[in-house]
């Protein structure tokens, strides 16, 4: 029973690292544009806010990218394990799989920040770079965890909502794109805007940077999780219909899917 799965599905494991990974490089590539103080782009753009706004927009249109190209449509464009964790307690992932797809996101995270460190040097260790690690801000480590958790809950109510609705379906990776560019713009003062346990980790693990990293591995799970239950207890659990997030595609599917059209 646990040999099967793996044979079967060895893909979309490998697809997931790879996903986070591309992620984590984009996020590495961006950060050093937009924060180095050599950057050409720091120099013309010297207002923290509008580099902080363009950095969004980057990373949003990254998960946008990576959530409709053909590999985040065949595994289904988790690259978080508190997403993967969610659809395991509603049921649309087999436990062999959810754990396999975790495990491939935290290598994916570290593999990605390594490979943007091989690329960028002293460009990504840089203070103002620091290997884009996610970390509280003014407010505290308190503030940091409910900014946390609130930005998880509205991103996995927004999924939950589009993704089990045959007409909203296809435009869950957009609506997941332009919160995560708003975040960036907006909440990352707060808490970094993780969002992502294997993101942060992968920072943290090349950095070796651990600063309150409970926060990140407690707050996202818990946050989209209780999105999960609100879901659950107002719609029911046979209105979650799948675990990807887009899937009016040809890719095939290996969860406990129940969607047609």
């Amino acid at each position: 029973m646990f040999a099967k799965p793996v044979k079967n599905h060895w893909p979309e494991y490998a697809i997931e690292a790879a996903c986070l990974g591309a992620f984590m490089v984009s996020a590495c590539l961006f950060g050093t544009l937009l924060g180095h103080p050599a950057s050409p782009v720091v120099r013309l753009i010297q207002y923290p806010v509008l580099r902080r706004i363009l950095m969004g927009l980057a990373m949003g249109t990254t998960a946008v990218t990576l959530i409709y190209s053909r590999f985040g449509k065949r595994s289904g464009a988790h690259m978080n394990p508190a997403t993967t964790l969610t659809f395991l307690r509603l049921g649309k992932i087999r436990t062999v799989d959810a754990g396999f797809y975790v495990a491939a996101q935290f290598a994916g995270g570290v593999a990605g920040v390594g490979l943007a460190a091989l690329l960028l040097g002293t460009w990504l260790s840089n203070a103002s770079v620091n290997y884009v690690v996610t970390l509280p801000g003014v407010y505290g480590d308190a503030w940091a965890f409910v900014a946390e958790v609130v930005i998880t809950f509205l991103l996995m109510t927004v999924i939950l909502h589009a993704s089990n609705d045959p007409r909203l379906n296809r435009y869950t990776g957009i609506f997941a794109g332009i919160l995560v560019a708003l975040y960036i713009s907006i909440e990352a003062p707060i808490s970094g805007m993780s969002m992502n346990p294997a993101r942060t980790f992968g920072s943290a693990f090349t950095a070796a940077n651990w600063t309150s990293l409970w926060i990140y591995f407690s707050a996202p799970p818990l946050g989209m999780l209780a999105a999960a239950e609100v879901y659950v207890r107002r719609r029911g659990l046979k209105q979650v219909l799948c675990a990807k997030l887009h899937h009016a595609n040809s890719e095939r599917c290996i969860f406990r899917c129940n969607y047609r059209g």
